[in-house]
Protein backbone atom coordinates (compact mmCIF):
# COMPACT_ATOMS: atom_id res chain seq x y z
CA UNK A 1 0.00 0.00 0.00
CA UNK A 2 1.32 3.43 -0.97
CA UNK A 3 0.65 6.92 0.37
CA UNK A 4 2.03 10.37 -0.33
CA UNK A 5 2.84 12.23 2.90
CA UNK A 6 2.52 15.97 2.29
CA UNK A 7 4.24 18.76 4.21
CA UNK A 8 2.98 21.97 5.81
CA UNK A 9 3.78 25.63 6.33
CA UNK A 10 3.11 27.67 9.44
CA UNK A 11 1.03 30.80 8.96
CA UNK A 12 2.35 32.71 11.96
CA UNK A 13 3.87 31.03 14.99
CA UNK A 14 3.65 32.42 18.51
CA UNK A 15 5.87 30.96 21.25
CA UNK A 16 3.78 31.81 24.29
CA UNK A 17 5.53 30.28 27.31
CA UNK A 18 7.69 27.37 28.47
CA UNK A 19 5.77 24.59 30.16
CA UNK A 20 6.70 22.62 33.25
CA UNK A 21 7.19 19.50 31.10
CA UNK A 22 9.95 21.25 29.14
CA UNK A 23 7.90 21.85 26.01
CA UNK A 24 6.72 25.26 24.86
CA UNK A 25 3.14 26.46 24.51
CA UNK A 26 2.61 27.59 20.93
CA UNK A 27 -0.12 28.95 18.68
CA UNK A 28 0.00 28.67 14.90
CA UNK A 29 -2.15 28.05 11.84
CA UNK A 30 -0.81 25.05 9.92
CA UNK A 31 -1.57 24.75 6.23
CA UNK A 32 -0.98 21.61 4.11
CA UNK A 33 1.25 21.85 1.05
CA UNK A 34 1.20 19.40 -1.91
CA UNK A 35 4.93 18.69 -1.81
CA UNK A 36 5.16 15.03 -0.85
CA UNK A 37 7.33 12.08 0.03
CA UNK A 38 6.35 8.59 -1.16
CA UNK A 39 5.72 5.88 1.43
CA UNK A 40 5.16 2.20 0.64
CA UNK A 41 4.29 -0.40 3.30
CA UNK A 42 3.68 -4.12 2.76
CA UNK A 43 3.46 -7.09 5.16
CA UNK A 44 6.70 -9.07 5.39
CA UNK A 45 8.29 -12.03 7.15
CA UNK A 46 10.69 -9.69 8.95
CA UNK A 47 10.76 -5.95 9.58
CA UNK A 48 12.77 -3.80 7.17
CA UNK A 49 13.08 -0.09 6.49
CA UNK A 50 14.67 1.32 3.35
CA UNK A 51 14.89 4.84 1.99
CA UNK A 52 15.79 6.57 -1.26
CA UNK A 53 15.88 10.16 -2.47
CA UNK A 54 17.30 12.67 0.00
CA UNK A 55 19.72 11.22 2.52
CA UNK A 56 18.13 10.80 5.96
CA UNK A 57 20.59 11.53 8.79
CA UNK A 58 20.59 9.71 12.12
CA UNK A 59 19.96 6.15 13.22
CA UNK A 60 17.19 4.15 11.55
CA UNK A 61 15.71 3.40 14.99
CA UNK A 62 14.93 7.09 15.44
CA UNK A 63 13.07 7.43 12.15
CA UNK A 64 9.41 8.23 12.78
CA UNK A 65 8.24 5.55 10.32
CA UNK A 66 10.13 2.94 12.33
CA UNK A 67 8.90 4.35 15.62
CA UNK A 68 5.31 4.33 14.31
CA UNK A 69 5.57 0.61 13.49
CA UNK A 70 7.15 -0.13 16.87
CA UNK A 71 4.35 1.75 18.63
CA UNK A 72 1.63 -0.25 16.90
CA UNK A 73 3.60 -3.50 17.20
CA UNK A 74 3.69 -3.07 20.98
CA UNK A 75 0.09 -1.85 21.20
CA UNK A 76 -1.70 -4.14 18.73
CA UNK A 77 0.86 -6.96 18.23
CA UNK A 78 0.87 -6.52 14.45
CA UNK A 79 3.25 -8.63 12.32
CA UNK A 80 6.38 -7.28 10.57
CA UNK A 81 6.27 -5.00 7.55
CA UNK A 82 8.63 -3.74 4.87
CA UNK A 83 8.67 0.07 4.65
CA UNK A 84 10.19 2.00 1.75
CA UNK A 85 10.34 5.79 2.06
CA UNK A 86 11.31 7.97 -0.89
CA UNK A 87 12.33 11.29 0.64
CA UNK A 88 11.67 14.52 -1.27
CA UNK A 89 10.74 16.95 1.51
CA UNK A 90 13.82 18.70 2.99
CA UNK A 91 14.63 17.68 6.55
CA UNK A 92 15.24 20.06 9.43
CA UNK A 93 13.48 22.77 7.49
CA UNK A 94 10.26 23.39 9.42
CA UNK A 95 8.05 21.65 6.84
CA UNK A 96 7.16 18.68 9.04
CA UNK A 97 8.06 16.03 6.47
CA UNK A 98 9.30 13.52 9.02
CA UNK A 99 6.19 14.05 11.14
CA UNK A 100 4.03 13.48 8.07
CA UNK A 101 5.90 10.26 7.28
CA UNK A 102 5.28 8.99 10.81
CA UNK A 103 1.59 9.90 10.73
CA UNK A 104 1.10 8.25 7.33
CA UNK A 105 2.82 5.10 8.58
CA UNK A 106 0.21 4.88 11.34
CA UNK A 107 -2.59 5.34 8.80
CA UNK A 108 -1.17 2.69 6.46
CA UNK A 109 -0.79 0.23 9.35
CA UNK A 110 -4.37 0.98 10.38
CA UNK A 111 -5.59 0.13 6.87
CA UNK A 112 -3.32 -2.85 6.14
CA UNK A 113 -4.15 -4.62 9.40
CA UNK A 114 -7.80 -3.48 9.68
CA UNK A 115 -7.31 -1.90 13.09
CA UNK A 116 -10.40 0.30 12.55
CA UNK A 117 -8.97 3.21 14.48
CA UNK A 118 -10.86 6.49 14.31
CA UNK A 119 -9.29 9.81 13.36
CA UNK A 120 -9.24 10.83 17.02
CA UNK A 121 -7.52 7.60 18.01
CA UNK A 122 -4.93 7.96 15.24
CA UNK A 123 -4.22 11.52 16.38
CA UNK A 124 -3.75 10.24 19.93
CA UNK A 125 -1.10 7.77 18.81
CA UNK A 126 0.48 10.31 16.45
CA UNK A 127 0.99 12.69 19.37
CA UNK A 128 3.19 10.05 20.99
CA UNK A 129 5.54 10.30 18.01
CA UNK A 130 5.88 14.09 17.95
CA UNK A 131 4.08 17.40 18.36
CA UNK A 132 3.45 17.97 14.63
CA UNK A 133 2.38 14.41 13.82
CA UNK A 134 -1.35 14.70 14.69
CA UNK A 135 -1.78 17.49 12.12
CA UNK A 136 -0.98 15.10 9.27
CA UNK A 137 -3.69 12.61 10.13
CA UNK A 138 -6.15 14.98 8.43
CA UNK A 139 -3.75 17.31 6.54
CA UNK A 140 -6.21 20.17 6.39
CA UNK A 141 -5.89 23.77 7.65
CA UNK A 142 -5.87 23.64 11.43
CA UNK A 143 -5.17 25.89 14.39
CA UNK A 144 -2.45 24.28 16.51
CA UNK A 145 -2.19 25.02 20.21
CA UNK A 146 -0.60 23.42 23.27
CA UNK A 147 2.74 22.00 22.15
CA UNK A 148 1.21 21.71 18.68
CA UNK A 149 -0.92 18.63 19.28
CA UNK A 150 -4.18 20.43 20.21
CA UNK A 151 -5.84 20.93 16.84
CA UNK A 152 -9.03 22.51 15.60
CA UNK A 153 -10.23 22.99 12.03
CA UNK A 154 -9.52 26.47 10.72
CA UNK A 155 -11.56 27.97 7.85
CA UNK A 156 -8.86 29.35 5.55
CA UNK A 157 -8.55 28.54 1.86
CA UNK A 158 -5.54 29.64 -0.18
CA UNK A 159 -6.68 27.84 -3.31
CA UNK A 160 -5.50 29.62 -6.43
CA UNK A 161 -2.42 31.17 -4.81
CA UNK A 162 1.08 29.99 -5.68
CA UNK A 163 3.59 28.96 -3.06
CA UNK A 164 7.32 29.27 -3.60
CA UNK A 165 9.38 27.16 -1.20
CA UNK A 166 13.12 27.75 -0.79
CA UNK A 167 15.38 25.59 1.36
CA UNK A 168 19.08 26.39 1.02
CA UNK A 169 20.20 23.23 2.80
CA UNK A 170 20.77 24.85 6.18
CA UNK A 171 19.75 22.61 9.10
CA UNK A 172 18.46 24.42 12.20
CA UNK A 173 17.89 22.24 15.24
CA UNK A 174 14.82 22.77 17.37
CA UNK A 175 17.12 23.48 20.33
CA UNK A 176 18.91 26.23 18.40
CA UNK A 177 15.63 27.79 17.30
CA UNK A 178 14.12 27.84 20.79
CA UNK A 179 17.41 29.05 22.26
CA UNK A 180 17.21 32.19 20.14
CA UNK A 181 13.64 33.22 20.96
CA UNK A 182 11.96 34.78 23.98
CA UNK A 183 8.50 33.38 24.76
CA UNK A 184 5.82 36.03 25.19
CA UNK A 185 2.06 36.26 25.20
CA UNK A 186 0.68 37.34 21.83
CA UNK A 187 -1.29 40.58 21.75
CA UNK A 188 -3.11 39.32 18.66
CA UNK A 189 -3.37 35.61 17.93
CA UNK A 190 -2.13 34.15 14.66
CA UNK A 191 -5.58 32.69 14.16
CA UNK A 192 -7.27 36.09 14.26
CA UNK A 193 -4.67 37.66 11.93
CA UNK A 194 -4.94 34.90 9.34
CA UNK A 195 -8.67 35.62 9.24
CA UNK A 196 -7.85 39.10 7.87
CA UNK A 197 -7.08 39.89 4.20
CA UNK A 198 -3.72 38.43 3.18
CA UNK A 199 -2.44 41.91 2.26
CA UNK A 200 -2.41 42.76 5.98
CA UNK A 201 -0.28 39.77 6.96
CA UNK A 202 3.22 41.23 6.36
CA UNK A 203 2.70 43.87 9.04
CA UNK A 204 0.91 41.64 11.53
CA UNK A 205 1.62 37.92 11.08
CA UNK A 206 4.90 36.92 12.74
CA UNK A 207 6.92 33.77 13.27
CA UNK A 208 8.55 34.27 16.69
CA UNK A 209 11.52 32.12 15.65
CA UNK A 210 12.56 34.56 12.92
CA UNK A 211 14.43 37.25 14.92
CA UNK A 212 16.79 34.78 16.58
CA UNK A 213 17.26 32.59 13.51
CA UNK A 214 17.80 35.58 11.20
CA UNK A 215 20.39 37.01 13.59
CA UNK A 216 22.42 33.80 13.34
CA UNK A 217 21.65 33.15 9.66
CA UNK A 218 21.13 36.50 7.87
CA UNK A 219 21.01 34.72 4.51
CA UNK A 220 17.48 33.59 5.43
CA UNK A 221 16.33 37.19 5.91
CA UNK A 222 17.83 37.90 2.48
CA UNK A 223 15.69 35.14 0.98
CA UNK A 224 12.60 36.64 2.63
CA UNK A 225 13.46 40.08 1.21
CA UNK A 226 13.99 38.51 -2.21
CA UNK A 227 10.57 36.85 -2.10
CA UNK A 228 8.92 40.21 -1.39
CA UNK A 229 10.93 41.82 -4.19
CA UNK A 230 9.64 39.15 -6.56
CA UNK A 231 6.06 40.05 -5.66
CA UNK A 232 5.07 37.79 -2.77
CA UNK A 233 2.04 39.06 -0.87
CA UNK A 234 3.42 37.32 2.22
CA UNK A 235 6.77 35.67 2.97
CA UNK A 236 7.91 33.90 6.11
CA UNK A 237 9.92 31.10 7.63
CA UNK A 238 8.06 27.86 8.25
CA UNK A 239 8.19 26.44 11.76
CA UNK A 240 11.63 26.64 13.34
CA UNK A 241 13.26 26.97 9.90
CA UNK A 242 15.19 27.01 7.71
CA UNK A 243 12.65 26.76 4.88
CA UNK A 244 11.42 30.11 3.60
CA UNK A 245 8.22 30.48 1.60
CA UNK A 246 6.40 33.16 -0.32
CA UNK A 247 2.71 33.30 -1.25
CA UNK A 248 2.05 34.78 -4.70
CA UNK A 249 -1.10 35.72 -6.59
CA UNK A 250 0.48 34.73 -9.91
CA UNK A 251 3.05 32.06 -10.73
CA UNK A 252 6.58 33.22 -9.76
CA UNK A 253 9.78 32.25 -11.52
CA UNK A 254 12.62 30.18 -10.14
CA UNK A 255 15.45 32.55 -9.24
CA UNK A 256 17.76 30.68 -6.86
CA UNK A 257 21.24 29.54 -7.94
CA UNK A 258 21.40 26.08 -9.47
CA UNK A 259 23.21 24.74 -6.39
CA UNK A 260 20.26 25.56 -4.08
CA UNK A 261 19.03 22.16 -2.85
CA UNK A 262 15.32 23.02 -2.96
CA UNK A 263 13.34 25.63 -4.85
CA UNK A 264 9.81 24.46 -5.54
CA UNK A 265 6.74 26.26 -6.85
CA UNK A 266 3.33 24.69 -6.23
CA UNK A 267 -0.20 25.87 -6.81
CA UNK A 268 -2.34 25.68 -3.69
Amino acid sequence: MISFPACKINLGLNILRKREDGYHEIESVMYPVPLTDVLELVPSDSFAFQSSGLNIPGDVEGNLCVRAWQLFKETFHIPPVHIHLHKSIPMGGGLGGGSSDGAHTLMLLNNVFNLNLSTTELQHYAAQLGSDCPFFILSQPQLAQGRGEILSAYPIDLSGYYLKIINNGLHISTAEAYGGCTPMEAKITAGSIVNQPIETWPEMLQNNFEPGVFASHPELRSIQDQLYTEGAVYASMSGSGSTMYGIFKTAPQKTMPSDCPTEVIVKL
